[in-house]
């Protein structure tokens, strides 16, 4: 009886982590919600992408309703999202970009081919400041409060279609 249970064992471990791992396949890992929702945006001290001589840090969000994007040269639906960024910019949205593990040419040079609506880019060539953020792939953007308190985080790039729910979450916090 006892051996019967040993040779049981491995299939009921096999089936059990089966059922989990076929329940996350239907899970949409862009709906999880961000650990720092409602949290304080995370202490930083980094150049921007123009000028490696200005740093700035989280008191740049302070004051003022901002969009965070977080964006690269390498990344194909940050090209896709660029022209919601200006529309949001051009309805007078605050946005900040972190250029996210790209080289200064780079993320230059992408910004001349398709628009700069971000009032500040900060270069984040490593990804700590992506890494406090919990960016797990980019784009992501997150609203920030006037107290510098994360608010709302949208994963994936911002379609036409987002644009107003973007805007509402905004207005929502003026």
């Amino acid at each position: 009886m006892k051996r019967r249970l040993l040779l049981l064992l491995p299939l009921l471990v096999f089936l059990g982590m089966g059922f989990f791992l076929y329940r996350g396949l239907g899970m949409d890992p862009s709906a999880r919600d961000s650990a720092l929702l409602a949290q304080k945006f995370p202490a930083f001290s980094l150049s921007t992408l123009k000028d490696p001589s200005r740093h700035v840090d989280e008191s740049l969000l302070e004051g003022e309703i901002t969009l965070v994007n977080v964006w690269a040269e390498w990344c194909p639906t940050c090209k896709e999202e660029m022209p919601q960024l200006l529309t949001l910019a051009e309805r007078g949205v605050r946005l900040v970009g972190i250029n996210y593990k790209d080289t200064r040419a780079k993320g230059q040079e992408f910004l001349d081919e398709f628009g700069d609506p971000f009032e500040v880019n900060i270069f984040d060539p490593d990804g700590d400041l992506g890494f406090e953020l919990g960016v797990y792939g980019v784009p992501e953007t997150f609203l920030v409060d006037t107290k510098s308190i994360i608010r709302y985080k949208h994963t994936g790039y911002i379609t036409p279609g987002d644009v107003e729910q973007v805007m509402k979450e905004v207005e929502k916090w003026q």
